[in-house]
């Protein structure tokens, strides 16, 4: 399939709850109000204005492997009731769920993995409500699970991937037979905090001590720290980010799948829903991190630096993410895919959760059968982690 199916040729399944299923190309054929009214707690992420973002500046779209293929549902009388934000995946880059090693078996065997579809948010391991529904109605969240496997289906698409579930979608498809993949992030929890001593007066001395080691050493370097929110953030500090988040990119030897234009975007769209983290030396700023702050947590994504200073990461991202939550208290930081060096920092591990659902029989029990033995790796990780708390008493969340 070289071009997205406009359209489900069979939708049977949300037919049966009156609904019509569409799939179209670009949320800019939806009303932004319409769409934002199924957004649980006004997700910064699933908003129409980021996705848009996405769109707009060819971060998502053509050349990329990403096309966006959203489904929405519609009543009879056309109200939007639920929607997934869904993409025709050309290759598995950008998503933080792996699964390179099943498209290579597939393809040896002689099938052909891509394209499939992943309903997700691109370059984004942010965990949270992916079946949109008008007051998350698990009827209409089933709904719009089957329709997308049926749309794969009556498409030849090999296979279907939700990725960063919340518990309420893995529960809806869990019960429609989707394979469950678990991951695992870490994530700080606020307990009640009033100031950042308060929370390091809940670590062990040794790891209260180091952090505050941290922290002094670029202090005595002369580092500050600005929490740029709303009308405070310019478009020199996004000249500046960028720089930052390239130096970032070359340094993995990756790709920059985000283009400047996105950040143009999201700073004159969303600037109310971002924390941009900026260190500033001699005058110079020398380092940013990017989070979108959400209803009740704010959402480490993106960093980088121009000047290589000790503990400039962890300050910039995680001391500086925390020391913002406690003043506004925020429940929690989440700061993204992996980095066990998280936990030395107050970060516990937190299971995640993707879906999957495969077309051909044989290579889907293939699947299963792997995913039964990597989910008991995954939670004896986890568990071996927890063990190892830099909490003075297990963190109790």
């Amino acid at each position: 399939m070289q071009n997205p199916p406009s359209h489900a040729d069979n939708t049977a399944p949300a037919m049966a709850a009156g609904l019509t299923v569409v799939a179209i190309s670009s949320l800019g054929d939806i009303d932004p109000n319409e769409w934002d009214a199924l957004v649980p707690d006004a997700h910064p992420f699933l908003l129409h204005a980021f996705l848009l973002a996405l769109e707009e500046s060819r971060s998502v779209g053509a050349d990329t492997g990403w096309e966006p293929l959203y489904l929405t549902a519609r009543t009879q009388e056309g109200a939007l009731v639920a929607a997934l934000p869904n993409y025709v995946k050309y290759n598995s880059y950008g998503e933080y769920v792996f699964d390179h090693a099943w498209a290579n078996g597939f393809e040896r065997a002689g099938g052909h993995y891509y394209p499939k579809f992943l309903t997700a948010i691109p370059f984004t391991p942010v965990p949270g409500p992916r079946l949109l529904s008008r007051e998350q109605n698990p009827q209409l969240a089933g709904a719009m699970g089957a329709a997308l496997t049926e749309l794969a289906q009556n498409n030849d698409i090999s296979s279907a991937h939700i990725n960063f579930l919340s518990d309420a979608d893995r529960a809806v498809l869990d019960a429609q037979g989707w394979m469950i993949r678990k991951g695992v992030q870490f994530h700080w929890h606020n307990h009640g905090y009033q100031q950042f001593d308060d929370f390091l007066a809940a670590l062990s001395s040794r790891k209260r001590k180091n952090i505050r080691k941290e922290r002094k050493s670029l202090a005595d370097d002369g580092v500050r720290f600005l929490q740029l929110t709303g009308d405070d953030i310019t478009q020199q500090h996004w000249d500046k980010f960028y720089e930052f988040y390239l130096a970032t990119i070359d340094k993995k030897w990756g790709g920059a799948y985000l283009t400047r234009g996105f950040f143009d975007r999201i700073g004159q769209h969303l600037a109310d829903k971002i924390l941009l983290i900026m260190a500033e030396q001699d005058g110079d700023i020398i380092a940013g991190a990017l989070n979108f702050i959400g209803h009740d947590a704010l959402y480490g994504r993106n960093w980088g630096c121009l000047r290589e200073l000790p503990n400039l990461h962890f300050e910039t991202c995680y001391y500086q993410a925390i020391d913002f939550a406690i003043r506004t208290g925020l429940s929690r930081v989440e700061a993204g895919a992996q980095g066990i060096h998280k936990v030395q920092r107050g970060y516990v591990p937190v299971i995640t959760y993707s879906a999957h659902w495969i077309g051909h029989e044989a290579f889907s029990s293939a699947v299963q059968r792997f995913l039964e033995q990597e989910n008991r790796l995954v939670e004896d990780e986890a568990r071996i982690i927890t063990q190892h708390s830099p909490y003075r008493t297990p963190d109790p969340s």
